[in-house]
């Protein structure tokens, strides 16, 4: 088996007596898309944060690329992207102009010709010269996918990446993200709280509860495992009551 693209081994995080994050160890192969789920305050933005090196762990250890993250972080981060409902581009910049900036940026050559390719991609091309403050939340959202393949990343971590999208919309960016994954050879570290997304893109899945791994497998392994029929059911089920397993000793299945 290669080796994982993206390893945490104990990885924490404290804001002052909380503990967010509590000793998460994981491992994201090359070319898979791992879904990184819980309900509001598992940890889950917290741990993307650490990846992302916008906030500091407080234990514990990243590698990405075989390459500790504290040591190696610029060379690191020029390979990767991501993207999140929750982090807006600059407003006062048109479309074009946010992704012109972001290429520069990340060092991105033909620049104009890469811009073009994503906006048709993500189909915004007729908002080039459209204000991003200006924009809906969807379009927003697909602004942000843009900026996030701009460099050709080999390991893109991606926040609700679908949550402002309508049902067809979604469907659309959910098909074109694992085209791409498959084209590229992309690993890709998901979140949402949209279990049709994670069913329909994601080859494995880890449940965080209170910072911590409870179980982990396939969607269908999951399933079979809380003898539920959806992952919906599975979803609420851990979101109300965590303590399905021993989280010193998370179930993997």
């Amino acid at each position: 088996m290669a080796y994982p693209i993206l390893r945490t081994r104990n990885l924490s995080k404290s804001f002052g007596e909380t503990l967010a994050v509590d000793n998460l160890s994981l491992a994201l192969r090359r070319g898979e898309i791992l879904g990184l789920l819980g309900a509001n305050g598992a940890g889950k933005t917290t741990a993307m944060q650490m990846m992302l090196g916008l906030i500091k762990p407080t234990s514990g250890s990243i590698e990405i690329f075989r390459l500790n993250f504290e040591q190696h972080r610029i060379h690191i981060l020029s390979r990767i992207n991501f993207s999140s409902t929750y982090a807006n581009l600059p407003n006062n910049l048109t479309v074009w102009q946010n992704l012109r900036v972001f290429s520069r940026l990340y060092g991105v050559k033909r620049v104009r010709e890469k811009a073009e390719e994503m906006m048709n991609l993500f189909d915004i091309e007729h908002l080039r010269n459209r204000i991003s403050g200006q924009l809906s939340s969807g379009e927003s959202t697909r602004l942000n996918l843009c900026k996030a393949f701009i460099n050709d990343p080999e390991l893109l971590l991606l926040d609700e990446p679908t949550a402002s999208l309508d049902p067809d919309i979604a469907d659309k960016v959910r098909t074109l993200i694992n085209r791409l994954r498959k084209e590229r050879n992309l690993s890709i570290l998901y979140t949402s709280h949209n279990m049709r997304d994670i069913e329909t893109i994601c080859d494995r899945i880890i449940f965080l509860h209170n910072g911590s791994i409870i179980v982990e497998g396939s969607s269908d392994e999951i399933k079979r495992h809380f003898r539920q029929k959806s992952l919906e059911d599975v979803f609420i089920h851990i979101a109300r009551d965590g303590k399905v397993v021993d989280p010193l000793s998370p179930e993997k299945l």
